[in-house]
């Protein structure tokens, strides 16, 4: 509930728009955002989890755009 507070005093309307896990005792929040890099990303957060954000870059495929590309870059 702290970083919700948090969020909410830094008057980041993201709050709003995060996925909170701590009703299941995990105490994180995810943000889906589109921003040209990770540094327009991390300017979104409230200054005090700057520090300890995790920034992902993340990419929709379509099945049909996914090709054998993809699945060779993550075969063990």
């Amino acid at each position: 509930m702290r970083a919700a507070y948090i969020f909410k005093r830094s008057g980041s309307h993201f709050v709003t728009h995060a996925e909170w896990g701590f009703l299941d005792g995990e105490y994180k929040a995810w943000l889906v955002a589109e921003t040209e890099n990770k540094r327009e990303a991390m300017r979104i957060l409230p200054i005090a989890y700057r520090q300890s954000a995790k920034i992902i870059p993340i990419k929709k495929f379509t099945r049909n755009s996914t090709g054998d590309n993809l699945t060779d870059q993550h075969e063990a």
